[in-house]
């Protein structure tokens, strides 16, 4: 399989129009992706994808926005960060429940040094 080919913004805003301006004239819609795709040395699924995302965002067609898509996406990368985060705290809890407290002279570690790992996991 091939590897997947990087357009650059500018190619995709550019055949997108192109393509969503052919599809508006009866006479040059039929063909148009295929047609423009060589044009551009695009492959024809690659701008398929582009202009139904473009329909989607505009509101044209149903589906996700790439807005929402990209919320989507922080949502999720917060929720992985919050779960990290509050399962480090329920370690801590666990530890300092027991009675537990971290002393250099048991750990041969300082507290400060103990306390700022804490503070970066």
């Amino acid at each position: 399989m091939a590897a997947p080919r990087k357009y650059s913004e500018e190619l995709k805003e550019r055949a997108t129009r192109m393509a969503l301006d052919a599809r508006q004239n009866p006479a040059t819609k039929t063909g148009a992706i295929k047609r423009i795709a060589d044009q551009l040395d695009i492959h024809p699924e690659a701008l398929r994808t582009w202009v139904r995302q473009a329909e989607i965002d505009a509101g044209e067609a149903p589906g996700t926005t790439t807005a929402d898509t990209q919320n989507i996406a922080d949502l999720e990368r917060e929720v992985r960060e919050l779960r990290r985060a509050n399962e480090i705290l329920k370690t801590a809890s666990a530890f300092l429940r027991r009675g537990a407290r971290p002393q250099a002279e048991v750990t041969g570690v300082p507290t400060a040094v103990l306390v700022d790992y804490i503070d970066e996991h």
